[in-house]
């Protein structure tokens, strides 16, 4: 070996050394990106979607929703929707089917100033992004590890972790400020926190229609000034406006008709429990929710034809020995992934609440829980995933730390949905062929090089390193590593 071939070789040896401790870091890698499409995961046949359609159509037709208010009333009937005997909103078939066929199947949520333009949102079908949300009562300490009751600087803190986590696209309102009783002073300083937190996109929900406009006031302060908000919306608008089985909160319904009336897109959330508030048969479930969610589609789209709506069909699973809600199990993930599936035959934008894991600590329960439930719906295809990030104990709980491990899971789980590609320069022969006749491997292959950063996902968190290393570094588990 000459002495030029020994320099070229350290050379190299650095450039590597460089590499990996870049690696080792979990820079941000090229493999992954917002919006890659999912939908390849269908766990109904075609004539079983039809026949949930169709169940869904009859629901809506024969039993509707009770307790309209009458503003709700006032703004329907007229236009064709149809009150029975007990008092309930009904809706004919053809109504349902010329509202779907005609409502907005896809929107943008726009990021904010050094955001802007690199971070939207575009939700159409197909296209996933991972969305944190839960309005958590309480947060996990993790000196004690023990709930604490959530305040709002923990939405802002919140926040701010959400603003550095690239695999977090959208936020939201994590927890609830209970240290806030007054509702207006709430919304207004979740709103605040918020949008001083970070820029991305997020979705809100408020507790009262009246503080809607009030917020479009810092909305248009945060976008650029007057007006700028509505041209182009940064923040989307959650609420549960149905009570299953089939009844209308009336809080939440005047808040969808509140958006609705002024454009703005509905982020609604609709969650019967199986076997409590709705059929135990998953497909009972599934087609009363699918009702439930076309009657809020039908509102909207009767108030302002076109409004975007996300189709947010949320069955929820009931453990029945107990009659606890278990977002965890694995009914869940198949029910949400199936009500995804409707909502893609709809053609309509759609989120999915997922990885809701029922531990209270990150454990082994909740590594399995929240692998299942996130991949099953990303996989799907819905275009949000909501709830996951740092959900803890049945959606009661939120913690920093789970969320900087639930950022690294996506990533991988990202990896999976864009799937493999296949063409000749991937498929490798020539690269084969050579590396096999010598050297014998293909560790200094410039292909492998070239590949390093499009092909793979590097988490930051999960140790890869072998055992003696793992003892050397004190034999540190994962949550110890996330804080």
């Amino acid at each position: 070996m000459t002495r030029e071939t020994r320099s070229t070789n350290r050379r190299r040896g650095r450039g590597r050394d460089a590499r990996l401790e870049v690696r080792a870091k979990g820079s941000n890698s090229t493999s992954i990106w917002p919006g890659i499409e999912g939908g390849r995961y269908q766990p109904l046949p075609d004539v079983d979607v039809e026949k949930v359609h169709r169940a869904a159509l009859s629901i809506l037709e024969h039993t509707g929703i009770a307790d309209p208010t009458e503003e709700l009333l006032d703004l329907v009937l007229p236009k064709g929707a149809l009150q029975n005997d007990h008092g309930r909103l009904c809706f004919p078939p053809g109504q349902v089917e010329d509202v779907i066929s005609g409502a907005a199947n896809e929107y943008f949520v726009y990021a904010r100033g050094s955001r802007a333009g690199k971070d939207d949102i575009h939700c159409t079908k197909n296209s996933v992004y991972f969305s944190n949300s839960g309005t958590a009562v309480t947060t996990f300490d993790a000196e004690t590890k023990t709930y604490r009751p959530s305040t709002l600087q923990d939405i802002y803190d919140f926040t701010r972790l959400v603003d550095k986590l690239d695999n977090v696209h959208m936020l939201g309102d994590t927890v609830l400020a209970t240290d806030v009783p007054d509702d207006y002073e709430h919304d207004m300083n979740m709103v605040y926190a918020i949008l001083a937190g970070s820029e991305k996109p997020a979705c809100v929900t408020f507790r009262n229609r009246d503080n809607i406009k009030p917020a479009i006031g810092l909305f248009d302060l945060a976008s650029g000034g007057a007006g700028t908000f509505l041209e182009k919306p940064s923040v989307i608008f959650g609420g549960c406006p149905i009570v299953s089985p089939l009844r209308f909160g009336r809080d939440n319904l005047e808040l969808l008709i509140e958006t609705s009336k002024m454009g703005l897109t509905s982020d609604i959330a609709v969650a019967p429990q199986s076997g409590a508030t709705a059929p135990a048969p998953l497909a009972g479930i599934l087609a009363q929710v699918v009702a439930e969610t076309l009657a809020c589609l039908v509102i909207v789209n009767l108030i302002t034809p076109g409004c975007p709506m996300t189709f947010a069909a949320w069955p929820f699973i009931t453990d029945l020995r107990t009659g606890s809600f278990t977002g965890g199990s694995g009914e869940q993930a198949l029910v949400a992934a199936a009500a995804i599936q409707m909502g893609n035959y709809y053609n309509l934008p759609t989120s999915v609440g997922c990885g809701m894991t029922d531990a209270k600590i990150p454990d082994a329960q909740y590594g399995y829980e929240k692998a299942l439930t996130y991949t099953l719906a990303a996989h799907a295809g819905a275009n949000r995933l909501c709830e996951f990030g740092g959900m803890m104990g049945s959606l009661m709980g939120c913690s920093f730390e789970s969320m900087v491990i639930d950022n690294d899971a996506i990533g991988m789980i990202a990896r999976s949905l864009r799937g493999i590609e296949v063409s000749d320069d991937t498929l490798s022969v020539d690269v084969i062929h050579s590396s096999a006749i010598d050297p014998g491997h293909f560790l200094g292959n410039s292909q492998t090089l070239s590949y390093m950063e499009s092909e793979y996902v590097y988490p930051t968190l999960m140790d890869r390193t072998p055992t003696d290393k793992w003892e050397q570094d004190g034999s540190r588990d994962l949550f110890s590593r996330s804080r």
